[in-house]
């Protein structure tokens, strides 16, 4: 009787502990797993992984014609800067039906882990005419989940298989939409007057990498004295002010180009726009007369040289469901 009772008690804990280690796993569902699993843990939560997919995979197919116009951007930045460590960053978006889902942990913790797949295998390619690049959904789905917050980094399932995971989880229907990367080396020291910096924000969201509306720029930098203005905290500090202001920028003021076409106005071209979101000392110079002021008053460009400053060389800006 007291063996009886011992393996009940066994039984109950690890049914507990394989129902807790799962976000929104049932207790019947942990029971069917470790019976199918000969009460081996590990072996079910593998039962549960391949169980949960196919699940997904099934409630996704039933589910193909809804329509998913909710969800988020998410972005991941590993590295910013060409000049010492070289460029690495994504930014994907996520959609799911409703706004309860997009602000659920599971869709959120999702939606990190992809961009920071994303910006983990973004390549470097000399040949591409443009920085920030397109991400072949399906290549993407193909990959393994790469974790920001796991131990081991690469998860034993693939994104596709993460998605229908937790399409099983929340049922509803979740669909990776889109996704750009960037990837630079460091420039070489015969470089040294040239510099690349990236920068970022998203808006709309509870973390601070996701939000409905999100945003990368490319900021180049050359100057005859950039590797002695980078090492001045001065000079880096307000750099940094500078670059975080245009990213705001870009997304508060629904930048969608850099310039209007010669002879037109246009209110969505960044240089034409007021510099409305710089931090500290609001202006109502446009961003690119406040851009070539910035330059003179650091140094980057001397006074008659006009080679060299600052300039935003691409720039991509999402709102959910635009495109």
């Amino acid at each position: 009787m007291l063996t009886v009772l011992r393996a009940s008690r066994v039984h109950a804990w690890r049914t507990a502990a394989l129902s807790n280690s799962i976000d929104g796993l049932s207790i019947s569902k942990a029971r069917e797993a470790l019976a199918a699993a000969e009460n081996d843990i590990d072996k079910a939560l593998g039962w549960l992984s391949k169980d949960m997919v196919l699940a997904g995979a099934k409630k996704a197919a039933k589910s193909a014609s809804r329509t998913t116009t909710e969800g988020l951007i998410g972005l991941s930045v590993l590295a910013r800067g060409v000049r010492r460590d070289g460029i690495r960053a994504a930014m994907v978006e996520l959609n799911c039906e409703t706004d309860f889902v997009a602000r659920n942990d599971l869709f959120t913790n999702l939606l990190d882990d992809i961009a920071h797949t994303a910006a983990f295998l973004a390549e470097h390619d000399e040949r591409a005419l443009d920085y920030i690049t397109p991400v072949d959904i399906a290549t993407l789905e193909g990959a393994p989940l790469i974790s920001s917050r796991a131990t081991g980094g690469v998860a034993q399932v693939s994104v596709g298989d993460s998605i229908r995971e937790t399409i099983a989880k929340t049922g509803e229907l979740i669909v990776l939409h889109r996704a750009v990367a960037v990837a630079r080396h460091p420039f070489p020291p015969a470089q040294a007057e040239l510099a690349l910096h990236l920068t970022s924000y998203a808006h709309g969201g509870a973390k601070p990498m996701q939000g409905r509306t999100a945003a990368l720029a490319l900021i180049a930098l050359k100057s005859s004295s950039l590797s002695t203005l980078l090492t001045t905290e001065n000079f880096t500090s307000d750099l940094d002010r500078i670059e975080r202001s245009l990213a705001r920028q870009i997304v508060g003021y629904g930048a969608t180009r850099l310039r209007a076409p010669e002879g037109e106005e246009d209110s969505t071209a960044l240089y034409e726009q007021p510099f409305g979101m710089l931090a500290g000392t609001p202006t109502d110079l446009t961003v690119a007369k406040y851009l070539k002021k910035w330059a003179h008053e650091q140094q980057l460009i001397y006074e008659g040289a006009e080679d060299g400053g600052i300039s935003i060389l691409e720039m991509e800006r999402w709102k959910v469901g635009d495109a």
